[in-house]
């Protein structure tokens, strides 16, 4: 497994196209990780989970973080 290879799967984009050219997977992929970190920020924070520890994960894991917090229970406010 290559470095492209890895990083189609690590951010999801594999899933949706087979081949992309290096730059356009490069490109893509830290626009859509900006845009995940954005939304784990927004879920965090409307659950009740500290939304810096969560956009900085968005920002890593992309995808996954979103459906990890996803299927985390919401917190229940004291």
């Amino acid at each position: 497994m290559n470095f492209e290879v890895f990083l189609g799967y690590f951010t999801g984009l594999r899933i949706l196209q087979d081949h992309l050219a290096f730059p356009t997977l490069v490109g893509t992929a830290l626009a859509v990780h900006l845009l995940d970190g954005i939304m784990c920020r927004l879920f965090a924070r409307n659950n009740g989970y500290p939304k810096n520890l969560w956009t900085v994960l968005g920002l890593t894991f992309g995808i996954w973080a979103i459906v990890t917090l996803v299927l985390l229970p919401k917190r229940q406010k004291e």
